[in-house]
């Protein structure tokens, strides 16, 4: 009866817990009559009802946790519930750690930028470069400056090349309504 109250707290704590990234079915929660069932070692136990899944997952004091659905029949693996999201929860940080390596990072410069004021933002721009993030150059007109786009376009071309670390155009120079907007790589 305790291991029933277990079970619900933590299918109540999976539906309603907002900060919970990670929502699977677990127990008796998983409607699916048949399923293809993996033990906690990787070893595959066939196609099972789901009552005899249960049955060899409560033998095992595990927990029965659905984690292909969408699979004929749906794949159910026997582990700690807690087990389970660890590593779900540890895979998710490495994913999004990941991730944030190719960032887009956005540089401004204005139309009357000083040289060393294009120098300071270059040199900016190469150390972000350097760590492997996208860079999207933006020269902002404010008032009149917006009279004057074909300078502004050439003071952007005139910039690009005080970059000094290699990189690559990854789309042209585009015009928006109050800036033009370069993409490197």
């Amino acid at each position: 009866m305790g291991h029933k109250k277990n079970i619900k707290l933590i299918e109540y704590i999976l539906k309603f817990n907002r900060y919970q990234k990670i929502q699977v079915k677990i127990n008796e929660s998983i409607t699916s009559e048949k399923l293809q069932v993996i033990t906690d070692k990787g070893d595959n136990l066939g196609v099972l009802s789901r009552e005899n899944a249960l049955k060899t997952a409560r033998e095992r004091g595990l927990d029965l946790v659905e984690i292909a659905p969408l699979a004929k029949p749906p794949v159910a693996k026997i582990i700690s519930f807690d087990k389970y999201r660890y590593e779900k929860e540890k895979q998710l940080k490495k994913q999004k750690a990941s991730l944030e390596v190719g960032d887009l990072k956005i540089v401004r410069i204005t139309f009357t930028g000083a040289q060393h004021d294009l120098e300071t933002k270059a040199a900016q721009i190469d150390k972000f470069l350097e760590k492997g993030h996208k860079v999207q150059v933006e020269l902002r007109l404010r008032g009149r400056q917006m009279r004057f786009k074909d300078l502004a376009r050439q003071k952007l071309q005139e910039f690009l090349p005080l970059i000094k670390h290699p990189y690559k155009l990854t789309s042209d120079i585009k015009s928006a309504p109050k800036s033009f907007i370069a993409q490197i790589q």
